[in-house]
């Protein structure tokens, strides 16, 4: 038992050091919050290194099987530490002029960070809807942390009640699933939905698909269920609102990979196409609106949406329609996982950079006219991570699209596809917008714009990413493709 619990090891350290930091919060002076970002991220980093070397190989289930210890959750969890210690280097100087609160704050970020790991690694329903929560909770308050801002309230406020009631849809489609199968295990689901192959269509079934889409489309963000991102995404903290794009998707994304990849796959002929229209309409809905958008952040929103979109393709193309129509396409698994991690490195990058020019009450788009001339390194790192959102190539963006869009492509999603690259030919434009306006339009303010070495370095490392990913991709892949064998083999 002992053994059992110490492959429990990263989740235990990162609760550990969210108490290290509270505690440390307790007894140091409030002018110098940047101490505890530096516990922090120097704590996930090596934790980071720890969960790599003791990690490594290693394969399992814990507590009955509702609990995976396998190359896939090893993979999340080190995508989710790297992008913790990259959100909390990107919100130390906003921190320290915006929040309060410091403590708390990175706090509740390192506890998010072990319910997203939980997430990756569950394989039962009722595990995976606690850990969901848990992380829910987690960014309810983080979303609202800027206390005196009406907006942030507002956001906070809307993200908890639409919040709440997704959770509620989620639990009843579980409970309607058990109803119909009888167990909660992801294996035991496959297994039970297996034996009712051929037999009538069964109408608690296709309800429960249909809850359970809903709740977690939610949590995604995928339309209908989208009305609550824009708004979050302008009234919450910049560093939760990159962390709400990247990281909780990621973690939402990696519960619907193994949900749809395990448990639901013997029946995907009744979800299937579902998810292909929804994928339809959240990627064609997210960059039309978009198109509209005067706010930089509710503008990444809805291109956040889009890529939703792109990533239910994935989804949609995961059901194998070759000999054996039950076996999970592992092209599919790896373009989803492959297009979370270059979308992440992306987003982060054109976040860190409104990070680093907008003041909270000056977000609008016409206030970046001339920022080339003010910081050609800032304006060139929001450029690249624009054009590698949009998929063009040589970025990161380009590759991962590449490899999603000929994976949906390979299982017959041809109609999709050709939807998802006429909509990224959409998003150049929306995207060229805010480019003409740094590069074209002479700057309300003239005075060069200085950077903190901090934030020097963060972009720096981002847009190394961005390339490595768009010109050498093969070590990622290879990643990711031993990853995702848990899952479709």
């Amino acid at each position: 038992m002992r053994g059992d619990l110490l492959l429990l090891s990263p989740e235990f350290l990162v609760a550990g050091l969210a108490f290290v930091v509270l505690g440390v919060d307790l007894v140091l002076r409030r002018e110098r919050p940047g101490w505890l970002a530096a516990i922090a991220a120097t704590g996930l980093a090596g934790i980071l290194v720890f969960t790599l070397v003791y990690l490594w190989g290693k394969e399992g289930a814990l507590y009955n099987g509702t609990y995976a210890v396998d190359a896939y959750a090893f993979f999340f969890k080190a995508f989710f530490l790297i992008t913790g210690i990259v959100i909390i280097l990107m919100s130390v100087e906003y921190v320290t002029k915006h929040l309060t609160r410091a403590g708390e704050f990175y706090s509740l970020i390192l506890f998010s960070i072990v319910a997203m790991m939980a997430l990756a690694a569950s394989s039962e329903l009722l595990t995976a809807y606690i850990s969901l929560e848990l992380l829910s909770f987690c960014l309810y308050i983080l979303a609202s942390y800027t206390g005196d801002s009406r907006k942030s309230d507002e956001a906070g406020t809307k993200y908890i009640l639409l919040g709440a009631f997704a959770s509620a849809l989620l639990l009843y489609g579980i409970s309607l699933l058990y109803g119909v199968v009888g167990v909660t295990r992801f294996e035991d689901i496959s297994a039970q939905l297996q034996l009712l192959q051929g037999t009538s269509t069964n109408p608690a079934l296709i309800a429960a698909f249909v809850f359970i889409l809903a709740g977690l489309g939610f949590k995604v963000a995928a339309v209908p269920f989208h009305m609550w991102a824009p708004d979050i995404y302008e009234g919450a903290p910049t560093p939760i609102t990159a962390y709400l794009a990247v990281a909780s998707k990621a973690a939402a994304f990696a519960l619907l990979l193994r949900l749809f990849g395990v448990a639901f796959l013997p029946v995907a002929g009744q979800w299937q196409l579902l998810v292909a229209l929804l994928a339809a309409i959240t990627m064609t809905l997210g960059n039309l609106v978009a198109i509209g958008q005067r706010n930089f952040k509710r503008l990444l929103a809805y291109s956040s949406i889009g890529q939703v979109g792109y990533l239910l393709m994935g989804i949609a193309a995961l059901a194998h329609q070759g000999s054996n129509p039950v076996s999970a396409s592992h092209p599919a698994a790896i373009g989803i996982v492959f297009h979370l991690a270059g979308y992440a490195v992306t987003n982060l990058a054109v976040f860190m950079g409104v990070i680093a020019f907008s003041p909270p009450e000056q977000e609008d788009i016409p206030s970046y006219a001339g920022l080339a001339r003010r910081s050609p390194m800032l304006a060139a790192v929001i450029t690249v991570g624009l054009f590698s959102l949009a998929g063009m190539p040589f970025f990161a963006g380009f590759v991962t699209k590449f490899y999603l869009f000929t994976a949906a492509a390979q299982e017959g999603l041809l109609w999709l596809v050709a939807l998802a690259i006429l909509n990224s030919l959409i998003s150049f434009y929306y995207y060229l917008v805010i480019v003409r306006w740094m590069y074209i339009e002479a700057p309300t303010d003239p005075k060069p714009l200085r950077l903190s070495g901090l934030t020097i370095a963060v972009l720096a490392v981002l847009l190394v990413g961005i390339l490595a990913i768009g010109l050498y991709p093969a070590p990622l892949v290879e990643a990711i493709s031993a990853a995702t064998k848990a899952i479709a083999g």
